[in-house]
C-alpha cells in the first residue's frame, strides 16, 4: 500500500512539473492577489472597524493560502479524466496498485503542490510586506490548509470520475466554488460588523467559512479550541468523507 502510494506520488509530481508554464500560472495568480489587491485591503482594513484581530496581512495572507488550496485542488479532476482519455485509468486495473493507493498518491501530490505555492504567499509577504507571523502559526496553518487541499482535491477525482466530461466538470466547479470562496470570507472577512445580517447568515452555512476563520486564528498563533475547534472538526469530518467516496468511486473504476 505504501509503495504504491509512493509510486504514484512520484509519477503526479513528475507530470505536474514537467510543464513549467502551468506551474507559472499556477503560482502567479496568488501573487497577483497579494501585489495588486493587498494594498487597497490594507487601506481599508485600516479605516473600518469590524475586522478580526491582528494586522491586515495576518488576515489577508491565511486567506491566500486557503485559496491557493481552492483554486488549484479544484480543477485537479480534469487533469485525471485525460488519464481517463488516454486509457491510463484503465491500464491501472490490471496492475496490483490499489485504488486507494492511487487516490493517495494524486492528492498527497495535490497537497504537496499546494504547501509550496503556499509558502510563496508566505514568504513574499514576509519579504515585501513586512510580514512577521509566529513559527507555531504557520507550521499550524499550513497544516490547515493541506488538509483542506486534500479535501478539495478528492471531491474533484471524484466528480470527474462520476460526470467523465471535462466541460460538466469544468461548468459544475466554477459553480461551486466561487460562492463559497466569496461566503468564506477569503477577500474581505465577514463578521457581524461589516456584513448585513442576511449575508452573515448565510455565511454561517458555508463550512468553508469555519475552515477559513480556523486558518487566520491557527495564522496568529491563536491554538485555543473556541477559535480553531468548529473549524479543524467540519474539515476533518468532510476530508474523511471526501477520502471513503474517492476511494470507493476509483474502485468503481477498477471494477
Amino acid at each position: 500500500m505504501l509503495l504504491d502510494t509512493w509510486l504514484m506520488f512520484q509519477r503526479e509530481i513528475r507530470l505536474r512539473y514537467r510543464n513549467r508554464v502551468w506551474v507559472a500560472i499556477d503560482v502567479s495568480q496568488p501573487l497577483l492577489y497579494i501585489f495588486l489587491f493587498g494594498p487597497l485591503m490594507k487601506q481599508f482594513v485600516s479605516h473600518t472597524p469590524g475586522f478580526p484581530p491582528g494586522s491586515m496581512w495576518m488576515i489577508f495572507t491565511p486567506a491566500m493560502m486557503m485559496q491557493v488550496a481552492i483554486t488549484a485542488g479544484s480543477f485537479v479532476g480534469i487533469g485525471l479524466l485525460a488519464d481517463y482519455r488516454a486509457g491510463v485509468v484503465e491500464r491501472f486495473k490490471v496492475t496490483p496498485c490499489r485504488p486507494s493507493a492511487q487516490l493517495m498518491g494524486r492528492i498527497l501530490a495535490t497537497a504537496l503542490n499546494v504547501t509550496a505555492m503556499a509558502s510563496m504567499v508566505v514568504a513574499s509577504c514576509v519579504v515585501f510586506f513586512d510580514l512577521r507571523p509566529p513559527l507555531v502559526g504557520v507550521i499550524s496553518c499550513f497544516a490547515v490548509v493541506s488538509l483542506f487541499a486534500v479535501f478539495v482535491a478528492t471531491c474533484s477525482y471524484s466528480v470527474a470520475l462520476r460526470l467523465k466530461n471535462e466541460r460538466s466538470v469544468s461548468a459544475l466547479i466554477n459553480a461551486v466554488m466561487l460562492p463559497l470562496l466569496l461566503l468564506s470570507g477569503t477577500l474581505v472577512p465577514i463578521t457581524e460588523v461589516l456584513a448585513p445580517k442576511w449575508l452573515y447568515s448565510l455565511s454561517r452555512l458555508n463550512p468553508v467559512t469555519y475552515m477559513m476563520d480556523a486558518a487566520r486564528a491557527t495564522f496568529r498563533g491563536d491554538l485555543n479550541l473556541h477559535s480553531i475547534g468548529p473549524g479543524l472538526v467540519i474539515l476533518s469530518t468532510l476530508t474523511l468523507a471526501s477520502i471513503w467516496w474517492g476511494t470507493k468511486t476509483i474502485a468503481q473504476e477498477d471494477a
